[in-house]
This record gives structure tokens, sequence and C-alpha cells, in this order.
């Protein structure tokens, strides 16, 4: 499987803080890949590294191949759309579109243009005068138009109302489907990464908990729902992902790829969102027990 972005034990450490420690992941490429996990799990440190932003404290990191920013061509071949998605208030449309020109050795003019126009940004428009949605469009654009081969977006939408949010997903993946680029979306958002993603890592304490084709995770997690036992009576090739327990039910989501016949159980499938929190509920015994490794 290819990879646009690999890490391996990689850690950024502010002061006494570790950010983001023993990070090891592979993102997968030709994909729109969704990046989610809790406050906390390193996922903007991880991609501040993967766009050049910041320097590893330890471990390495390669995107597309080679160190990120490390040079202009290196630069030119990764889009990034912050969180708060940048724009100059002063700057008119137009004059956004001119610098990424100037900027941006691979721009085309041609998808800037044709994109402002059809979302009715006017070239005269001050971006401070946009609205909210309007902003992150243009962010959007100003990513696209370079040409990457990779778009990485850390939490786009999180300020957006819901027809600002569907306009700009909407948008993206009008442009991931044209112009093939592999994309890796950051967000809180579950329902948003439903719409626009097939890839899904969650991303806990630095870790990756799982990945995959978010079909495939969907097709092999189950919730178990029966009476109250320990889930060491599962089958051994039955994943426990979380648990929890009242006086008489206990409720158990497993990875399994195959059907469970004890009629005991009743058997659910999960949403999207109903993974994620699986995947997020980590013991406290374990979150302690990393957090002390970091010191």
């Amino acid at each position: 499987m290819t990879s646009v972005l690999q890490a391996q034990a990689l850690g950024k450490k502010y002061g006494k803080r570790w950010a983001l420690s023993d990070c090891t992941i592979e993102i997968p490429a030709g994909h729109v890949v969704g990046l989610v996990g809790p406050n906390g799990a390193g996922k903007t440190t991880l991609l501040k590294l993967a766009v050049g932003q910041l320097e590893p404290t330890t471990g390495g990191i390669t995107v597309l191949g080679g160190r990120p920013g490390s040079t202009p061509a290196q630069l030119a071949r990764v889009g990034f759309v912050a969180q708060d998605t940048p724009v100059y208030a002063a700057l008119t449309v137009a004059e956004h579109l001119r610098l990424g020109a100037r900027l941006n050795p691979r721009w085309d003019a041609a998808l800037a243009r044709e994109r402002s126009e059809r979302l009715g940004l006017a070239p005269t428009q001050r971006a401070g005068k946009l609205s909210g949605g309007q902003r992150a469009q243009l962010a959007l654009i100003l990513g696209l138009a370079k040409r990457p081969e990779l778009l990485i977006m850390d939490e786009p939408v999180a300020s957006l109302d819901p027809l600002a949010r569907r306009e700009f997903l909407q948008g993206l993946t009008e442009a991931t489907a044209e112009h093939k680029l592999s994309v890796v979306l950051s967000s809180h958002l579950v329902s948003d990464l439903e719409k626009v993603c097939d890839y899904l890592i969650v991303l806990v304490d630095s870790r990756v908990r799982t990945a995959g084709k978010i079909d495939q995770l969907l097709a092999t997690h189950h919730r178990l729902t029966g009476p109250r036992r320990d889930h060491d009576r599962l089958l051994t090739d039955q994943q426990v992902i979380s648990t929890s327990h009242t006086d008489r039910q206990s409720t158990i989501v497993v990875r399994t790829d195959s059907p469970n016949h004890d009629p005991t159980w009743t058997v659910t499938r999960l949403s999207l969102e109903d993974l994620v929190l699986a995947y997020m509920d980590t013991p406290v015994e374990n979150r302690r027990a990393h957090l002390e490794a970091q010191r």
C-alpha cells in the first residue's frame, strides 16, 4: 500500500509537556482520510509536523517520500487548510488569488477563478467582510489551486453553521473526485467525516487505536448486548474494544470477522460515531500509564 504520510515514534515537546509522543502512523494514498480523536490526542500537532510548520523532538516523519517542508518542491506538493481557515482580512479575493499564483509554482489560475465565480466570491470583496463559510471556501480554493498531491485540513469546518459546512464538504467532495488527490481531514464532527471520507484513523493519546476503510470497519464491528457477564467468556477471535455494565446487562463492542452464534447475545451494527466512541473510551488506567511514560 502506497503511503502519503509515515511517522515512526514521532514526538513533539513544548517545554516539559509532550503534545505528541511515540506516534507511529501510516496514511494511505488515494483516499479521503478522516483523522479523529479526543482533545489532546495530538492531531493538530501531527498535521503541523506533516506540513513542516513544526520540527519533531523525537522520531521521524516523511510525507510523499520526503521530509516535510524541506524544499520548495516539497512544499508545492502539499496543501494545508488550518483550523482557523487563515485568510488576510484586508486583502480582496482577487488579491488572495494573485498571492497564491506568486507563491505556488503549480498554481491553477483557471481552477481558482472558476471556483470563486461558482461560489459567488466577488473579486473585489475583502476577506474580512466575508462570512465564515465564504472564508472557509476561499481557504479551500487556495489549497486546491496550488494543485497539491496531498491536501491536509485541520478542523476546517468546526466553526461553521450547518449550511456552510454542507457547502464546504460538497466542494471538497467534488474537488477530490475531479483532481484525484489524497486528503487528510481532521474533525470532531464524525457525521461530516462520514459524508466525505472513505478511510478512518482513530488517534488516542498519540497512538492509532484503529485504522482502515470505513465500510470494512463498520462490517467487522458489532455491539453485543445480553445478561451481565465478563468479556473473557467471548470467543477468542472476538477482539473486545469497549465494555459497559449495568446490574443486569452487559454491552460489549467487539471486532470480529466471524458471526456470533451465541443466542444469549443480541447483536447490532454500529454507526461510525458508535465505533469512534468505542475506541476513544480508553480505560483510565491506560491513560495514566501513558502519561507516566511521557514524564
